[in-house]
């Protein structure tokens, strides 16, 4: 009884790996230097303004305007590319056809493709002269500095987290699942919908997190094609930066403190139904 309850209260089980304590300390450390300290200053630097003028600053019309523009954009980009992500993942696990790797390798070029150059060639395509853009003008459908750019750029540097965080998942599902599930009677639209996508669900959740946080925060490949209107396409980092230049750094501090605050409380809202996903499915596993 005494051996079973130390069991239970032990910190750590034994490991034939040594090294707990230092890869800990280590990885504490790493974390505290690289991510707590700069966002504890940025706490720090917001509670010094005070409640009534935080909040003045935060309210104000162009900053709300950016914010929504912000993460409006990017939570549109992302279940584009949580959608659109998966079927690609699918073709590319499932289908055996002329380029597949080419395809599959040019689905990582948004991570090596610097972000400006990105906004340069999506802009030079969708702008009203460009090749894309000039097809689309005479249906008066404007794409290149409207929100809808934005849109297309977050998809671009978004849709590799959904294909690479569903692919691996897909891999494992076996064949003969799908064939089980046709044998009982399933047809397909129910062998997708009760079979294959309840399995994907925690992995294209987390796909569609890391889509999402990327496209709060993209920078580089918006301001392009954006157009940077103040009211009509105007992202919030472009906002902090024009503060910065205006050396408004109180004002430039609070729209970031914002950012943090409503980043966290949507990542964290999406990890509670990962959670939750992963509890259903597992246990009905």
């Amino acid at each position: 009884m005494a051996l079973r309850n130390s069991t239970r209260w032990q910190f750590r089980q034994p490991s034939v790996i040594p090294g707990f304590g230092l890869a800990l300390g280590v990885t504490l450390t790493w974390l505290t230097l690289i991510v707590l300290i700069p966002l504890s200053g940025l706490i720090w630097r917001s509670s010094g303004l005070g409640w009534s003028k935080f909040f003045a600053l935060a309210s104000d019309e162009r900053t709300v305007n950016a914010l929504t523009i912000s993460f409006g954009t990017a939570l549109v980009a992302a279940v584009i590319n949580l959608i659109f992500g998966v079927v690609l993942a699918w073709v590319l696990v499932r289908y055996r056809f002329p380029g597949k790797r080419i395809i599959d390798a040019m689905v990582d070029l948004p991570f090596a493709l610097p972000t400006a150059v990105a906004g340069i060639a999506l802009t030079a395509l969708y702008a009203p002269n460009g090749w894309i853009g000039s097809l689309l003008e005479p249906l008066g459908i404007k794409i290149a500095f409207t929100p809808a750019g934005i849109v297309v750029a977050l998809v671009f540097v978004g849709l590799p987290f959904v294909v690479r965080t569903v692919q691996p998942i897909m891999e494992e599902i076996d064949k003969e699942v799908e064939e089980a599930a046709a044998t009982l009677g399933a047809n397909r639209y129910q062998t997708i919908s009760r079979v294959l996508l309840p399995g994907l669900l925690p992995a294209g959740l987390t796909g569609f997190a890391l889509a999402f946080a990327r496209g709060v925060g993209e920078y580089g490949s918006v301001i392009f094609i954006a157009g940077n209107l103040p009211y009509v396409s105007e992202i919030a980092p472009l906002l902090i930066i024009i503060r910065l230049e205006e050396f408004n750094y109180p004002a430039a501090t609070a729209i970031a403190a914002v950012m943090l605050l409503l980043s966290f409380i949507m990542l964290l809202v999406i990890n509670m139904i990962q959670s939750w996903s992963r509890r259903r499915y597992g246990n009905g596993a």
